[in-house]
């Protein structure tokens, strides 16, 4: 039997944590082994938004990690996953994985992953995005991350914020390889999409 791909989720504290605990959901619905790194700004965020703390997260996820436990498993390249999505990225947690500054699990989680080239998808949340911004976002390119906004697709014709969150969250998924039912494809889904 193929064993159940690793991946490794984290949820920093911008807003859009939703990004976040459906990466989780989608993923143990999928099958994966997730394992989870919640920041403390993200705590704060995760009642803000969700009304739930960081702790209503762990039955989504096979392991949780302290953000400051740098002796995790994760920590290390030899721990293989097979990739992380950092789902909402903020400015501060892209800005430190974009200079090696490796402060926190977070940073040193995606730092793994760049050195041992591995997928890295980084939903960053800000905007407008100012020439600090863009240019640390083109240095994590060419090191080999992924930069994945999470930017509603219309096409899709939802009915709700769940359908938009979950359109952004499908799409992620195809970046690390992860089949789901999330993603309506243009062309296969819907109709509009037909090829003429």
């Amino acid at each position: 039997m193929k064993p159940s791909p690793r991946i490794v989720v984290a949820v920093t504290g911008a807003s859009g944590v939703i990004y976040g605990k459906r990466c989780l959901e989608a993923l143990k619905e999928a099958g994966a082994e997730t394992h989870l790194i919640v920041s403390k700004a993200a705590e704060i965020t995760l009642r803000y938004e969700l009304g739930i703390g960081a702790g209503d997260l762990e039955p989504l996820a096979a392991v949780r990690y302290a953000p400051g436990d740098i002796g995790a498993a994760i920590a290390s390249g030899s721990f293989r996953a097979e990739a992380m999505i950092v789902a909402p990225c903020s400015i501060k947690t892209m800005s430190e994985i974009a200079t090696g500054v490796t402060a926190t699990l977070i940073s040193r989680a995606a730092d793994v992953m760049l050195k041992e080239r591995r997928r890295l998808v980084l939903m960053v949340r800000e905007t407008p995005f100012h020439l600090g911004h863009l240019r640390t976002m083109t240095a994590l390119t060419e090191m080999g991350a992924i930069i994945a906004p999470p930017l509603p697709s219309f096409y899709i014709e939802p009915a709700s914020v769940s359908e938009l969150v979950d359109q952004s969250v499908g799409r992620v998924l195809d970046l690390v390889g992860i089949d789901s039912p999330l993603t309506r494809r243009w062309g296969e889904d819907l109709e509009k999409g037909a090829r003429r």
